[in-house]
């Protein structure tokens, strides 16, 4: 198995369906985003393996000029790390990533300045220390990844001035993750899709209410 789970190696990321940012609902999450006030905003946009939020985030920031992206994939554990621990089939859980250090740089991005972040390499399967920065004067940050609301410690300990979830249908999750997983041997992908849906359930189940929950505006793999 070359990588599992959300943060692992796998096909790209569901799209957006076309010209979603200048319908209604994508639209008045524009508004949404503007309306923050101060002069740094930071908004985390959640959602279980599967729901598109990667690509919503990459559209977000494109639109915004001069918006940073700040995954969240970038705090993952070293695969020899997970080895150690027996943690590499559950890659892209919430012990497989440096929850405690993720808070930390969370919360020095609120506060302003420059921060600098750990970017994940998804051709390489590892994180890269200091491969992100965010300057000083950044407005805009936005934060993307499954486990940003979820009602446990340490992650309940970030702060953000709006939080969005995605809001998939777990049967929905499950049909576009079997698809993102075609082209694996069998018992790969048996075990890939194992791995994501137990992560879905936990993000969908276990996750705090968001300000803004859209349910719309994602489609299926390979289209658009």
């Amino acid at each position: 198995m070359t990588g599992a789970g959300e943060g692992g190696l796998c096909p790209p990321s569901f799209g957006l369906p076309p010209g979603y940012l200048d319908q209604s609902e994508g639209q008045a999450l524009l508004r949404r985003l503007a309306e923050l006030p101060g002069p740094r905003a930071v908004v985390a946009l959640a959602g279980a393996p599967g729901s598109g939020k990667s690509t919503l985030a990459e559209a977000l920031v494109a639109r915004v000029p001069g918006a940073v992206l700040l995954p969240m994939d970038g705090f993952h554990l070293d695969n020899r790390l997970l080895d150690q621990r027996g943690l590499r089939a559950r890659k892209g859980s919430p012990e497989t990533f440096d929850a405690s250090g993720f808070v930390a740089v969370m919360n020095r991005v609120r506060a302003g300045g420059e921060v600098v972040f750990p970017v994940f390499d998804r051709g390489r399967d590892l994180a890269i220390a200091g491969a992100g920065v965010i300057d000083a004067g950044t407005r805009l940050v936005v934060v993307e990844g499954n486990y940003l609301l979820l009602d446990a410690d340490p992650w309940r300990g970030a702060r953000y001035d709006l939080t969005v979830m995605l809001d998939v249908p777990e049967a929905e999750l499950r049909r576009r993750l079997t698809a993102r997983w075609q082209g694996q041997t069998a018992a790969d992908a048996e075990a890939h899709l194992a791995n994501d849906m137990t992560n879905a359930t936990l993000v969908l189940r276990g996750s705090r209410a968001a300000d803004l929950v859209l349910q719309s505006g994602h489609q299926e793999p390979g289209k658009g």
